[in-house]
């Protein structure tokens, strides 16, 4: 703060009378400056409400801003960049409206989050967080009612929003009527996609209130920005997931006096993404595991790792929310209602993951014989929640990178992680 110093001033001529007047009158509201003010305030409410909408309302130039970029960090990767531009330009013009797709999808998953982090607390109910999700991008990607767009699957959600707590690692969102609160001491994994023209975004972060889980946290953190800077053109699989897994058996976390080694859950993995396909194909490993397949110029992945205080080993349990259409030709069902259920799938889905809660709000109903007919003929695949032992905490972290031909872009890359 600077120091106000006091010089000698000349008498005024004005009385005290006279200056106590003037600051009255100053302090007087007139009525109209009372009405001005009430409406600033009732402008500014609704500004503060009105900031989900479509997102090309904010970019009208249809122009999305990039990733964070990451250099090539690989011996053979380096001699990439001596002739960056020409490569860069060439492969740019290429892969142009792919890239900028990618990066609406990641503008919107950036803006989706922020709005539910400044939202979630101890005492919500886990449909209310999927809602608040799912609601905002439906919006942000002018999605919000999948029964009256002309084109379904050109842009919206991604994938069902995974809202998985504790031991149970991944693919759990609640059904109809799921009661389940999220509580202080719940570990949660927040896990929710967003696709334009079937280019996706898959991006996760861990929520935990309570300090005592930092550890796991920042173990796995560390674990999948050891992947994406381990990522690149050339590099085998097997070496990534080598790499995240000494970051993660690293560290230690202590819970409630008993300290545990954080393990890699061995059989969860990033993957590929292809158009309108989750999992394109190559899974990128957390621990070393002997794939020699190598990562591709031009390709699009999700790197996300798992680290867990139970065995570091999942397997399917529970009552199964997500779903989505196998991959191949099939044979058309038998059942009348089974067919009817396939052409809702492939006109709102297509190949893209699906929960129940979303058929519930097509306005199907009394559909669940008719899906599992479906899952037991091979035409849509079923994927229960992922659980380790009872009792034990997991903790995921994920981003989507692009790997272009001089260096990559973690597209989904934020503010917050």
């Amino acid at each position: 703060m600077a120091e106000v110093t006091v010089t000698d001033m000349p008498p005024s001529e004005v009385s005290v009378e006279e200056v106590n007047a003037d600051l009255a009158a100053s302090s007087i509201s007139t009525p109209e400056a009372v009405d001005e003010s009430k409406k600033k305030k009732k402008n500014k409410k609704k500004k503060k409400k009105n900031n989900i909408k479509d997102i090309t309302l904010f970019y009208p130039d249809g122009v999305y801003p990039e990733g964070e970029w990451m250099d090539y960090t690989q011996d053979f990767n380096l001699e990439r960049t001596t002739d960056e531009e020409k490569r860069y330009l060439k492969r740019s013009l290429e892969n142009a409206t792919h890239w900028n797709d990618v990066r609406k999808g990641a503008e919107i998953h950036r803006r989706v989050r922020k709005n539910v982090q400044n939202k979630l607390k101890p005492g919500m109910a886990l449909t209310d967080i999927a809602n608040i999700i799912e609601d905002a991008t439906r919006k942000f990607t002018g999605a919000e009612d999948l029964r009256t767009m002309e084109d379904p699957l050109s842009q919206g959600i991604g994938f069902p929003t995974g809202l998985s707590i504790n031991h149970i690692a991944a693919h759990f969102t609640p059904n109809a009527g799921d009661k389940t609160v999220l509580k202080y001491e719940d570990v949660m994994k927040v896990d929710f996609g967003v696709q334009i023209n079937g280019n996706i975004i898959d991006s996760a972060w861990t929520v935990a209130f309570d300090h005592k889980y930092d550890n796991l946290l920042t173990a796995v953190r560390e674990a999948t920005y050891t992947g994406i800077k381990e990522a690149g053109i050339d590099v085998r699989l097997t070496d990534i997931g080598e790499a995240i897994q000494e970051v993660m058996e690293s560290y230690e976390v202590e819970i409630d006096g008993e300290t545990f080694q954080v393990k890699p859950c061995r059989n969860l993995c990033g993957h590929n993404i292809g158009p309108y396909r989750i999992h394109g194909g190559k899974s990128v490993p957390i621990v070393k595991n002997g794939d020699n397949t190598k990562m591709e110029e031009g390709e699009h992945f999700a790197i996300e790792t798992f680290g867990s205080t139970g065995r570091g080993y999942v397997y399917a349990d529970g009552e199964c929310s997500h779903y989505a259409k196998a991959p191949g030709e099939h044979q058309m069902p038998t059942l009348s209602g089974a067919k009817k259920l396939l052409k809702t799938i492939n006109e709102k889905f297509g190949t893209l993951p699906f929960c129940r809660r979303y058929l519930d709000k097509l306005g199907e109903e009394k559909y669940l014989f008719a899906l599992n007919q479906l899952v037991r003929q091979g035409i849509v695949q079923d994927y229960p929640p992922l659980v380790d032992i009872p009792g034990s905490y997991t903790a995921q972290f994920e981003h989507t990178i692009l790997l272009h031909p001089h260096s990559k872009e973690i597209v989904s890359k934020g503010e917050d992680y």
